[in-house]
């Protein structure tokens, strides 16, 4: 595979901090100072509104995957001031995550509240545990989830509104057509080569939600 920055469509790229803080220029102190080591009031009062968040693991060679969750709000726990957990439910068994953390326990997450244009920042290492009582205490309608991911907090900060701003991500007035998008099946469909039909797979979708959610 040709390197991106090979591409004809590409013709200046940056290589070095310098060159970046030439366009962009450099953070200023109170930008640099809002890094914190530990989930204070305010970051635990934000994790526990936030019903959904990203998670980024890489694996040893470098590959980065990104794992969108969600719950209702709260459904991160605050073990301690630098420890966070995470329920993990049952999803396409896939596991990218997990496999990720036993190759590289770096892990990078976003907490995101519906109609709150900031955004929390949370980074550390991680782990996966299967410890009973703590994940019964994450259950919901008795469903106890069958793995966590604790993280050990190594920084959190909070994320300016201004993509929020430009995206109007919580304006459903501003929100784009879905006409014309290709549905969940039609895209397994492409890009799995399935030879099933789009109501088959679609009705495999619907009952996957029906019968593993809570």
């Amino acid at each position: 595979m040709r390197p991106v920055a090979e591409h004809p469509a590409i013709l200046e790229v940056l290589s070095t901090e310098a060159e970046i803080e030439a366009v962009i220029g450099k953070p200023g102190p109170r930008v640099l100072a809002k890094v914190v080591d530990t989930l204070d009031d305010i970051c635990r009062a934000f994790i526990a509104r936030s019903p959904f968040i990203v998670v980024a693991t890489f694996d040893s060679a470098g590959r980065l995957y990104l794992s969108p969750k969600g719950d209702p709000p709260g459904f991160v726990q605050v073990l301690d001031g630098r420890t966070i957990a995470i329920p993990e439910r049952p999803g396409n068994r896939r596991a990218d995550t997990f496999r990720n953390l036993l190759q590289n326990p770096h892990v990078g997450l976003i907490f995101l509240i519906p109609g709150k244009r900031e955004t929390l920042r949370v980074s550390g290492e991680a782990v996966i545990v299967r410890d009973a009582e703590l994940r019964q205490g994450m259950a919901i309608d008795g469903r106890v989830p069958d793995l966590a991911l604790v993280v050990q907090v190594r920084e959190a900060f909070f994320h300016c509104a201004k993509c929020m701003v430009r995206s109007h991500l919580w304006e459903p007035t501003n929100w784009p057509s879905l006409d014309g998008l290709p549905t969940l099946a039609e895209a397994a469909i492409a890009h799995a080569r399935l030879t099933q039909t789009v109501a088959e797979i679609q009705g495999f979708i619907d009952t996957d939600e029906r019968t593993r959610l809570y």
